[in-house]
């Protein structure tokens, strides 16, 4: 068969634009699972930004990277604050799910929420969720989603260490709660917390907020009523939590919180857990997922793997507390660093 010049010159043009192709191939199987890539997206959508929400998010990336996930190099975060939005958790997931990431980490239970609703295919990696089987994220701890897994922020005896403590030590019989009644989690929390104090013969009053621009004056409605205050894990509460402070420092109330890092900022105290690690544990679930090792559905829920109730003694003093010595039988002192 005959074949003119123009036609040799096409088909090695052809040839090389081939070649061109293969050599810019970016998925690859090179011993980290099966349809590992050169690079990644992860998409991070946080609910709202606080301490204990921080430290997830850099527990998460820390996690990533020492297992060899750079930040720039093979892994690109696409970080989205969705500012105690619930309309905005929903457009950020949306997007997410236009943009094709490859997986979806969900800070707080209402992100999680919106990443499930807006995807069942993309894996998802919750934190800093209180009920992940009341919210309809999971079946049960031990029976994740096809996409969906992740950490609690619930440890089964955190809450009552606390309110125990609030009743027996501090001596309190009414206690205020401020929280936010859109957030699922919230809700969960307050009705054990109801649970605790009857049990023990206190009584729980309620202070409702819908935006942390409300939580100031939930604080100041509660003075004169309630022998204390305690805060939940409320993300609404807590990024407004200098309020809070504020009040009950100038009324000598004692305050206290669901976690550590909202306790450091000035509560009397909380029993709780670092959610530094706690990220850190949903980073390493991350990479099981991104080398193809296990699926979100072979990895169960994780509790936080500590529990320390701690005692913040300048707040304590601040708020007119008193702190007794044999308290250190019981919990540690927090000493400002």
């Amino acid at each position: 068969m005959k074949m003119n010049l123009k036609s040799i010159s096409f088909a090695f043009v052809a040839g090389l634009l081939l070649l061109s192709g293969c050599g810019k191939e970016t998925v690859k199987n090179s011993g980290s699972g099966e349809g590992a890539k050169d690079k990644y997206t992860i998409g991070i959508t946080q609910f709202v930004a606080h301490p204990s929400l921080d430290a997830a998010t850099e527990g998460f990336k820390k996690a990533l990277e020492d297992e060899g996930f750079k930040d720039g190099e093979n892994v690109e975060f696409d970080f989205q604050n969705a500012q105690a939005d619930m309309n905005n958790t929903q457009t950020i997931a949306n997007n997410f799910v236009g943009d094709k990431v490859d997986l979806i980490f969900a800070n707080a239970t209402p992100s999680a929420v919106s990443a499930l609703n807006a995807t069942k295919d993309i894996p998802i990696l919750f934190t800093s969720v209180t009920d992940p089987v009341g919210a309809g994220l999971v079946d049960a701890f031990d029976k994740p989603g096809d996409n969906i897994t992740g950490t609690t922020d619930n440890h089964p005896e955190g809450t009552a260490k606390t309110i125990n403590f609030i009743i027996e030590e501090a001596g309190a019989k009414t206690i205020g709660i401020i929280y936010n009644a859109g957030e699922q989690n919230s809700e969960v929390q307050v009705e054990e917390v109801k649970k605790l104090a009857e049990a023990k013969g206190a009584k729980i009053v309620e202070a409702s907020v819908s935006t942390s621009a409300e939580v100031k004056q939930a604080t100041e409605s509660l003075v004169g009523r309630v022998d204390a205050i305690y805060v939940p894990t409320d993300n609404t509460v807590v990024s407004a939590l200098e309020s809070v402070i504020s009040v009950t420092n100038s009324k000598k109330l004692p305050l206290f919180v669901g976690e550590l890092d909202s306790m450091k900022r000035g509560a009397v105290a909380a029993s709780g857990f670092s959610y530094y690690d706690l990220g850190f544990q949903t980073g390493k679930m991350a990479v099981e997922i991104l080398k193809g090792n296990k699926k979100p559905s072979e990895i169960p829920v994780e509790l936080p793997s500590s529990l320390t109730l701690m005692i913040n003694k300048k707040a304590a003093e601040e708020q007119g507390l008193e702190v007794k010595q044999e308290w250190e039988k019981i919990a540690e002192f927090f000493d400002g660093e």
